[in-house]
């Protein structure tokens, strides 16, 4: 059962097309539409 279960989400799994986001995906990014969101200055200080 559990193999069914892999085999058909795997038709909707979509492929890692920007391997150099990841880390900053994990350290907690913001993306808004695919570009990379930069804190504000005030918030940065």
């Amino acid at each position: 059962m559990v193999f069914k279960l892999i085999e058909s989400a795997q038709a909707r799994w979509r492929a890692v097309n920007a391997p150099h986001l990841v880390a900053l995906v994990r350290a907690g990014a913001r993306f808004e539409r695919g570009h990379l969101v930069e804190r504000p200055e005030s918030l940065a200080a």
